[in-house]
């Protein structure tokens, strides 16, 4: 099927497309052929009936998606919807832990466990759920982690047991790691390399708005209705996404499939320890995660107390400044066609480390100004960091997100708990020395990705 394709307006801008194609009636470039290729796209996958067979050696003749073509649309709606509706389900109790803690009659720290189990999870089914997608295809891998877990959310609405929200609560973040793991994966390699950062930015402020949403809509619903409705609703929410990402998602056409053998897991997790580039990515994924949650888990402390003594609404109001990244996340990864990732790297750490130093001030308006830069910064530099793992990783693209994804997580349980003993014993000024040592730590680590040359695509 061949369509042709106008430049179409997205996100305010423009781009033609135009690639060879393997298949019935298109024209393949030849030694003879002086001029271009028309401009085509091709919206369906090829026939499985396709008189030209296609190769595995052809694989990389496929042409990518590129930016501003139906195909891109379809993606970049698609992920964002999946993004939204995983850390909408994933952080949707948070504002309601002093309701559970009432209603079930647990502490406050065995009422943050239907949070902590839902992250921890995630993170352990990272190191499954990344390989598993590079054995049997990246679309039904993330179509099953959202069928499930929105289902899992709705059965949690029913339960009447604190231990049956525990287990329903960890099912949805093993769940959502399909969804986390192979997203990146996808992007890197079905999106032209030129547009993958710029894609990448566009899925992750859908991350940063669902972080958000889900904190507003279940703090808001508990209000007026009880936990119950909440969690049914944004469950119901979450499965009426997972069926349009099914729906409009195109079908990989670069993906190649890897026996799932514990060999081959073990020879592909040497190879990307021994990438000069990826065990750096992987511990910035911990430094910013880190610094990130840390901050978030202490600044509601500092503002609840002297002098600001602010209600506990208005602290959770402020995690409007989560939509900042909805900016800042798409607009490092266009900036790094231009500059290139190292810089803007760099640059969207010091944006960090610039907002982390002007929280140390005691007016609010500066506080809340710290906040917005510390939360540009950190959705930028996430996105130039999670859009770099395809680029380096050589093979098991989703094995190399999934260890980036695991290290980021891991960064938020280490160093979000460490922090607590920062502001227990020195208050905000020992939580700003203890970030500030982490951005440093980043900082220095961009830098040295900067010097390394880029890798090549296999």
């Amino acid at each position: 099927m061949i369509i042709s394709v106008t430049p179409l307006s997205f996100f305010g801008l423009t781009h033609d497309i135009s690639c060879p194609i393997f298949g019935k009636d298109v024209v393949v470039d030849s030694p003879s052929a002086q001029q271009p290729s028309p401009v085509i796209v091709a919206e369906e996958p090829l026939p499985a009936a396709s008189p030209v067979p296609i190769r595995r050696s052809q694989l990389n003749k496929l042409p990518f998606i590129e930016r501003g073509s139906p195909a891109f649309i379809r993606v970049t709606l698609a992920l964002f919807s999946a993004g939204l509706a995983t850390f909408a389900l994933l952080y949707c109790v948070q504002p309601i832990l002093p309701v559970l803690s009432h209603d079930f009659g647990v502490s406050p720290a065995s009422s943050s466990l239907s949070l902590s189990v839902s992250t921890g999870l995630l993170a352990v089914g990272l190191m499954f759920t990344g390989p598993l997608s590079d054995a049997i295809g990246r679309k039904p891998v993330m179509v099953v982690a959202l069928l499930l877990a929105a289902c899992c959310t709705l059965i949690c609405a029913f339960m009447n047991s604190w231990n049956g929200i525990l287990l329903m609560r960890a099912l949805i973040g093993l769940s959502l790691s399909g969804v986390a793991a192979v997203a990146m994966t996808y992007l890197s390699e079905e999106i032209h390399p030129s547009f993958v950062a710029f894609s990448m930015g566009l899925y992750i402020s859908g991350n940063s708005i669902g972080g958000m949403s889900g904190r507003l809509v279940s703090g808001v619903l508990t209000d007026f209705f009880s936990w119950r409705i909440t969690l049914g609703v944004i469950g119901l929410i979450a499965l009426a996404a997972a069926f349009m990402f099914w729906r409009i998602l195109p079908a990989s056409r670069h993906f190649r499939a890897i026996p799932l053998r514990p060999r081959t897991l073990l020879i592909n997790f040497r190879l990307h320890w021994h990438d000069r580039g990826l065990p750096l990515l992987f511990a910035e994924g911990f430094l910013l995660m880190g610094s990130f949650v840390t901050l978030f888990n202490y600044i509601g402390y500092r503002l609840l107390s002297q002098p600001y003594f602010l209600s506990q609404a208005i602290v959770g109001v402020l995690s409007v400044v989560y939509l900042t990244g909805s900016y800042s996340s798409p607009k490092a990864g266009s900036l790094t066609g231009k500059y290139g990732r190292g810089p803007v790297l760099s640059v969207s750490i010091l944006i960090m480390l610039c907002g982390l130093l002007i929280t140390a001030l005691t007016p609010l308006t500066a506080v809340f100004i710290g906040m917005m830069l510390f939360t540009t910064g950190f959705f930028a530099a996430h996105s130039v960091a999670s859009s770099w793992i395809g680029r380096r990783a050589r093979r098991a693209k989703g094995q190399a997100s999934s260890l980036y994804l695991f290290c980021y997580y891991v960064g938020s349980s280490v160093a979000g708990t460490l922090g607590g003993v920062f502001w227990y014993r020195y208050g905000w000024p020992g939580i700003v020395v203890f970030l500030a040592l982490m951005l440093v730590l980043a900082l220095w680590l961009a830098q040295r990705l900067k010097r390394l040359p880029e890798a090549k695509l296999i």
